[in-house]
């Protein structure tokens, strides 16, 4: 019970850190798209989307998917080929970052 109140209690915390950094991100977006904070914000976006569909928290997406391309999964393949379109050898670009 108390390990359930617990991981609720970090849900909470964490909805709130969210809902912050997207606010600081579309800040950041608008007053400084050249800076770091923006870049930042994204990545860790990226690592807890990462995380939350069963990768680890220290690596991105893209990094994920550019890995899993090499064996040939299809949901990375197609990921990949989208994220390419986008910027030129993303996902390769991403392995290990």
């Amino acid at each position: 019970m108390k390990k359930r109140l617990l991981l609720l209690l970090f849900l909470s915390v964490g909805l709130i850190g969210v809902s912050i950094a997207s606010a600081w991100l579309v800040l950041a977006a608008i007053f400084s798209p050249d800076g770091d904070r923006a870049h930042r914000i994204v990545l860790a976006l990226d690592q807890l989307g990462n995380a939350a569909t069963g990768g680890s928290e220290d690596e991105t997406i893209s990094s994920r998917a550019g890995r899993l391309r090499k064996e040939g999964r299809g949901w990375a393949c197609v990921l990949c080929r989208v994220l390419d379109w986008l910027q030129k050898d993303h996902c390769e670009n991403s392995i290990g970052v």
